[in-house]
């Protein structure tokens, strides 16, 4: 099989060599295309858990994978809900283990997760034409660091197809955002002074 492939040409190094780099990214702005901060998930592989791990495992994972956000996938392989770092560093696990009377490590991802039936996502047809300036003020009006992305009009079943991040937008716009929403809890103000 390998014979019907010729080998390539090659040269000595002589002189001064130099090394390409990447051409730098067009700078976001708040008027640019929202796809440009929106994590794609038809390219990148989606960070996913099981409702069945215990929240540390999750909280490790996400440490160990440099995000705060994981999709919930239930064992046929359909979204069951979304869990976030705040969900897990906030009041939910104390809330849970004084209404359940459980050890910290016991508690479960789909004890403190977000579910679906509390979800809302924003259809892709609406990301296409709208601008990061969209995004930052439909997370803003949520309340919320994350937002989904819904494909409907893939054969079958709607998809997941999108993930955008009050953080990942910061970063990309290299600056902080100010939040116009008051904080509703002391997990609120920890989860936004841990981010920054």
């Amino acid at each position: 099989m390998m014979n019907e492939y010729k080998s390539l040409a090659a040269q000595h190094l002589t002189g001064d060599v130099q090394i390409s780099k990447p051409a730098s990214p067009n700078p976001v702005t708040f008027e640019s295309p929202a796809s440009e901060v929106m994590t794609d998930l038809r390219k990148i592989q989606a960070a996913i858990i099981s409702p069945e791990i215990t929240m540390e495992v999750a909280n490790t994972y996400m440490m160990q994978r440099g995000i705060r956000t994981l999709l919930v996938m239930n064992d046929d392989n359909f979204l069951a809900g979304i869990i976030t770092a705040t969900d897990i560093l906030g009041e939910k696990p104390m809330r849970f283990i004084q209404e359940r009377g459980v050890k910290h490590n016991e508690i479960l991802v789909k004890d403190i997760m977000t579910p679906l039936d509390k979800l809302e996502a924003i259809p892709l047809e609406e990301v296409i034409h709208a601008r990061v300036g969209n995004i930052v003020a439909s997370l803003r009006e949520s309340g919320r660091m994350h937002a989904l992305v819904i494909d409907d009009n893939t054969i079958g079943l709607s998809r997941i197809c999108g993930i955008f991040s009050w953080t990942q937008i910061e970063k990309q716009l290299g600056t902080v955002i100010p939040q116009n929403n008051v904080a509703r809890s002391f997990a609120e103000i920890e989860s936004t002074l841990i981010a920054s």
